[in-house]
């Protein structure tokens, strides 16, 4: 345990650097903004896309993982939204709160650190369950809001949810870094180099916009955000070890990583969501920040506890 944490502890240290940045003006809001933006478009789609380029879908697919993650997640998300319906909240609030309990701040946050602590072997998992998040249950809850509150389902939600889709730089780089490799691509030297020395960009640049996006959250439904963090760090993981080592068992390796990006704080891009759509942003932020803290110490509890290393 102590082991694990030293070794995450460093991340979690650029995070903290970004968090004061942020905290003394250093780094203004817009800053932080303009730093995602290249994370987002340029520094992970570099890597991702190189990754993928270097792959083949075959060697990555892998339908046990998907199903076990599947299960474990949606079994979490079910039970985020039964409390949150028990508490009587609307149905499109009962969708921000469950999107909360089981999406991982996976991109800017588990592919950096998983890549240097399991290596290569952990992009393929990490990709399926990032590709499960943003299609499944990104979706879900474009479809959750938009029919509560238009009463019916359209054809219009649909178009939604593939033009987010297709705007997605972290979906479009792994599908074009597949595309590549499908057509058995080699990819020029100076193209390499060029990809390598970008996406080397992505994890100082992300770990340090994470703690710099976390200044001014928190503050609204404390025992609301506890719950949430608790879903998100505790039962989500919980959940997804036992649908990938128990219900659709896989390697160990691929089981570790799975379960470890269960174990990951609650992403930015569910904050994003509610703001656009006007449901409850600030308790999305507060659960932001709690999750982000806490998993100081319960992410390497969890990596320590299934990790073959």
């Amino acid at each position: 345990m102590v082991e694990i944490f030293l070794r995450t502890l460093p991340f979690f240290a650029v995070i903290g650097l970004g968090y004061l940045a942020g905290r003394t003006r250093f780094f203004t809001a817009e800053a932080t903004a303009y730093l995602t933006k290249f994370v987002f478009f340029f520094a992970l789609s570099a890597m991702l896309f190189r990754f993928a380029a270097n792959l083949s879908l075959d060697e990555v697919f892998d339908a046990p993982l998907v199903l076990g993650y599947l299960c474990g997640t949606s079994a979490v998300y079910v039970i985020a939204t039964a409390v949150a319906l028990l508490r009587r909240l609307n149905v499109a609030t009962a969708a921000v709160e469950a999107q909360c309990a089981v999406i991982s701040n996976s991109g800017f946050l588990g592919l950096p650190m998983f890549l240097i602590l399991f290596g290569e072997a952990a992009l393929g998992p990490v990709m399926l369950t990032l590709a499960v998040d943003l299609i499944v249950f990104s979706s879900l809850i474009v479809i959750l809001i938009t029919g509560s509150r238009d009463g019916r389902m359209s054809w219009g939600i649909f178009r939604t949810i593939g033009a987010g889709l297709i705007r997605n730089p972290m979906i479009m780089s792994i599908s074009a870094g597949f595309a590549w490799s499908a057509l058995d691509l080699p990819i020029p030297e100076p193209v390499n180099e060029f990809l390598l020395i970008l996406g080397g960009a992505a994890t100082p640049g992300a770990l340090f916009a994470i703690g710099a996006s976390l200044v001014g959250r928190g503050g609204e439904r404390l025992e609301i955000a506890g719950w949430l963090s608790f879903c998100k760090l505790v039962l989500h993981p919980a959940a997804v070890a036992v649908g990938v080592l128990i219900l659709f068992p896989i390697d160990p390796l691929s089981a570790a990583v799975v379960v470890a990006t269960a174990a990951l704080p609650v992403a930015g891009n569910v904050y994003m969501l509610a703001q656009h759509y006007g449901v409850a942003p600030q308790r999305v932020s507060t659960a932001i920040l709690m999750s982000t803290v806490a998993s100081i110490v319960t992410l390497p509890l969890v990596i320590s506890w299934v990790s073959p290393l």
